[in-house]
């Protein structure tokens, strides 16, 4: 029979010297937890402040001829939460959790390459910290997308858009560093018998995200490199009185900023299609299927980029061909979404917050993938399309299929990461307030782009029921605002006070649970032989198998990883 677990090279001195102590070590570390910790913490501050410059924008529009802020400061921080949330907040809070994650789920010691994936980081805070310190002169106002002419040096002549160009160059180098860092580590340094057909769903959307990651962020890079001459130099691409065209920017941005969309959700999906078959204690329903999906939505999304342009001047040919390949990414979504409801159905279902939030998060999402259906259909979507339908849709997406299962992330692995349990009754409350807080903000916001308000307009005029409609909006922003604060006192209290978690306190199925809570810096004593998909559940029956074997015997004999797992 085949020796179930295999055993690994003891800690170096290198390995030593990174279990060094203070703060100097965090600086000067290359282990993949540390930096996947930093990560979090740096994506989880950012998106304070791009919660904070929501709540403002909120403010300003919760009443009619508002004039809480002017016009000028309004467009800043549109720009600014944007541009946070998208670039500082989404991708690389998926780049921390697949940082720590990835190597301890496939049974590596560490990232394949440790002090490129440190460098991606330093990039990463770089690049916030030099869009954050416009600020302090004038803040770009062009929009997070920066569309022509907006973001040219006539109606931008300020640092501040130079900035936002520097920021994309810097983490868009964090970003191609840490997917190539990613797909080499997945490819090569898998544990003996984790196959392709055994990769955790989560691995599987890491690889995805990773190669949509190399494919499109060359294109935005050379997008900005040109708006950067052009602002500066002279080189007017996209000047149409000197033969440029702005529409080569939208080409360009939404050829990235379309699969960009997927790079934020599909991590999302994984963690979701991690989580629910652990609470509901039965096996994922159709691993191939889900596997397959991931794939076929990146490849989709590249195809689509021109929906996003349904009211530039385009063949209606082109326009039917993009139409239909909308459509056609529903249906590996929708395979998606019924093998997840097909999982919980008549499982063994237990409500925990992470379980909680994942479902949320389909629900969420279902409410945006269908108003994308309607925005895919180009007629519909020349009525509504710079409506305020849009930005709920937008939102709906986005929070479903990234935000919400970062926070079931979030409290799915915090005992694995801390060693203790967040506290169960604060989640749920928080989960609760935070999916309020959603559906008050942002379902009424179909509404009032049904009833013609325009997006990205500081003001308004009384008209309708308009006033009452983003009276409630702003009232739901502040109910999402409250139940994140929730979370964030959950955090400080239970790093303190949570309860000791132990090493599988879910008794959950893939192999960062082997492990002791927190990881020790080389991550596996041992390494097991995978045999499955689910290779926490083999090693716990093959110890209740050998225990029930030892105690006929009189003698237990267990695997050396029992201790590890606490079972």
């Amino acid at each position: 029979m085949a020796t179930y677990v295999a055993p690994v090279p003891q800690i170096t001195a290198h390995d030593a010297k990174r279990e060094s102590k203070g703060w100097t070590s965090w600086i000067t570390t290359t282990d993949h937890k540390k930096i996947g910790i930093m990560y979090m913490v740096t994506t989880f501050v950012f998106f304070c402040l791009g919660g904070v410059e929501a709540l403002m924008l909120r403010l300003q529009l919760g009443a009619p001829n508002n004039t809480l802020v002017t016009p000028e400061i309004y467009n800043q921080l549109f720009t600014m939460h944007g541009t946070t949330m998208v670039f500082l907040f989404v991708v690389p809070m998926m780049a921390g959790l697949a940082n720590y994650f990835v190597p301890l789920m496939i049974g590596a010691r560490d990232m394949a390459f440790p002090r490129l994936n440190a460098l991606s980081y330093w990039l990463l805070l770089a690049g916030g910290l030099v869009f954050y310190s416009s600020v302090f002169w004038n803040p770009p106002e062009a929009g997070w997308v920066s569309f022509i002419p907006l973001a040219n040096s006539t109606y931008s002549p300020s640092g501040g858009e130079d900035a936002w160009i520097y920021l994309i160059h810097l983490t868009g180098l964090s970003s191609i560093l840490g997917a190539i860092n990613f797909y080499t580590t997945i490819a090569n340094m898998r544990a003996r018998g984790m196959s392709w057909g055994r990769l955790p769903l989560f691995i599987w959307t890491i690889l995805t995200y990773s190669v949509l990651l190399i494919f499109a962020l060359p294109v935005i890079a050379a997008a900005v490199t040109m708006l950067l001459t052009e602002r500066h130099f002279g080189t007017h691409f996209f000047d149409p009185t000197e033969g440029g065209s702005p529409i080569l920017w939208q080409h360009l941005f939404w050829f990235f900023g379309h699969p960009e969309v997927y790079i934020m959700v599909l991590p999302g999906f994984g963690v979701i299609s991690e989580v629910l078959p652990v609470f509901a204690r039965k096996p994922i329903f159709g691993y191939k299927a889900i596997a397959a999906s991931t794939v076929a939505i990146a490849f989709l999304g590249f195809l689509t980029w021109a929906h996003h342009m349904f009211t530039a001047p385009i063949p209606e040919a082109i326009l039917v061909f993009v139409m239909l390949s909308s459509y056609l990414i529903a249906v590996p979504t929708g395979v998606k979404i019924l093998n997840w409801i097909a999982t919980l159905w008549r499982g063994t279902v237990e409500f925990k917050t992470p379980l909680l939030f994942c479902a949320g998060a389909i629900a969420i999402f279902l409410i945006g993938g269908i108003s994308g259906i309607f925005l895919a259909t180009f007629p519909i979507d020349w009525q509504v399309n710079e409506t305020y339908f849009v930005v709920a849709h937008l939102h709906f997406v986005l929070l479903g299929g990234a935000v919400l299962p970062i926070f079931a992330a979030i409290y799915y692995w915090f005992p694995k990461i801390t060693g203790r349990m967040l506290s169960e009754s604060l989640g749920r409350l928080s989960f609760g307030l935070i999916f309020l807080g959603v559906l008050t903000t942002f379902l009424i916001q179909h509404v009032i782009g049904l009833d013609g308000m325009p997006r990205r307009v500081y003001e308004y005029n009384d008209v309708g029921h308009l006033a009452l409609y983003n009276a409630i909006s702003t009232v739901g922003s502040f109910i999402l605002a409250a139940g994140v604060i929730v979370t964030i006192v959950n955090f400080a209290r239970s790093l303190k006070v949570g309860v000791v978690a132990g090493a599988d306190p879910w008794g959950a199925n893939t192999l960062e649970w082997f492990t002791p809570s927190p990881p020790p810096v080389n991550n596996f004593d041992v390494v097991p032989l995978v045999r499955s998909a689910e290779p926490m559940k083999d090693i716990r029956r093959e110890i209740e198998r050998r225990s029930t074997s030892g105690r006929s015997a009189g003698a237990a004999t267990v695997p050396t990883g029992a201790t590890q797992v606490g079972v």
